[in-house]
């Protein structure tokens, strides 16, 4: 599914910086993507399951600050990612905050091992396109949202961006 979008995609930017994304896999290395223009307003609302068949729903976060990433287990920039992740959850959950991670992974056999292997903290659903595509589509992995309290997407990030622009952006909300 995500692999067929995920084929050696370049977005020039007039800037002309350039992210690497959807990296690690065996037939993904070396793709590139740029961030692009954020989808901005109201997050459209899905409900996908959790790893233990358990319903979990976007709207469940209203009143939090989320950062709700479309990741794989095969994309090398989600590897590198991830333990921030785990650090923003311990840093900032008491605080009204969540990871919510959306998994695009064709099969989701791979996904338990990956949150076991990362000691993920944070709710993690195995999504599918029709998820994506509610929020214009993801185009590359990693692709982050960052949803304040109201349940506004207020930034959206292609690629593999700073850890400190998240903690700015997460701190600036909550």
């Amino acid at each position: 599914m995500l692999r067929r979008l995920c084929s050696s995609i370049l977005i020039p930017l007039s800037a002309g910086l350039l992210l690497a994304s959807c990296g690690g896999g065996q037939d993904h290395a070396g793709e590139i993507a740029a961030t692009e223009a954020a989808h901005i307003g109201p997050a459209a609302d899905f409900t996908l399951q959790d790893l233990d068949g358990n319903d979990v729903s976007l709207s469940d976060y209203k009143g939090q600050v989320v950062l709700l990433n479309f990741w794989a287990t095969w994309c090398g920039p989600c590897k590198i990612e991830m333990p921030w992740f785990v650090e923003f959850q311990r840093q900032y959950k008491d605080r009204g905050f969540t990871v919510l991670a959306v998994s695009l992974d064709d099969d989701i056999d791979p996904i338990a091992s990956f949150v076991e292997e990362y000691e993920l903290n944070f709710p993690v659903v195995w999504g599918n396109e029709e998820t994506a595509q509610k929020f214009g589509g993801v185009v590359a992995l990693p692709t982050t949202l960052i949803i304040d309290r109201d349940g506004n997407v207020v930034d959206s990030h292609t690629g593999l961006v700073s850890k400190s622009v998240y903690e700015e952006q997460i701190e600036g909300l909550l």
